[in-house]
């Protein structure tokens, strides 16, 4: 009997074991696969391709995006704002984001922290900003910022 006990004991043991390492291998997968939309935003937002920077976002009316003027409704409408701000190269410069958190909120569904820096010829600006990421039809997209 002591000899079931410790075997069964060991099974239950391992599949815990196993199924937190899946948990966490796929959790940091998709911290990855975020990182990579995040990564194609700065290089896109560097070359002043604002339209490439949007494709990080969800294209849908529900789509929120929280600045200094308050809440702004829908992807083309963050876009034209973003055009209006930023309207030439100069203005727009380098980006770099540099990440100080990724936490899962639930499944499919995560917020990252952290901070955005612009090197620019009219002068750098830096700030910081929460963004909702949600898996959509199989892609990761920003469904609500928040930039300041």
């Amino acid at each position: 009997m002591k000899k079931f006990v410790s075997i069964f004991l060991f099974v239950v043991v391992f599949v815990s074991c196993k199924q937190e390492a899946t948990k966490t291998v796929s959790e940091e997968t998709e911290k990855q696969e975020i990182l990579l939309v995040m990564k194609a935003q700065e290089e896109a937002w560097s070359k002043h391709d604002l339209e490439g920077f949007m494709q990080g976002y969800w294209k849908s009316d529900s789509l929120k995006f929280y600045g200094r003027k308050g809440v702004t409704f829908g992807w083309q409408k963050t876009l034209d704002n973003y055009k209006k701000g930023y309207p030439t190269k100069e203005h727009s410069g380098t980006l770099t984001f540099k990440i100080n958190d990724i936490s899962k909120i639930t499944e499919g569904a995560y917020s990252v922290m952290g901070e955005y820096h612009l090197k620019r010829p009219v002068g750098d600006a830096d700030g910081v900003f929460m963004i909702i990421f949600k898996k959509i039809q199989g892609e990761w997209k920003i469904i609500a910022d928040t930039s300041c």
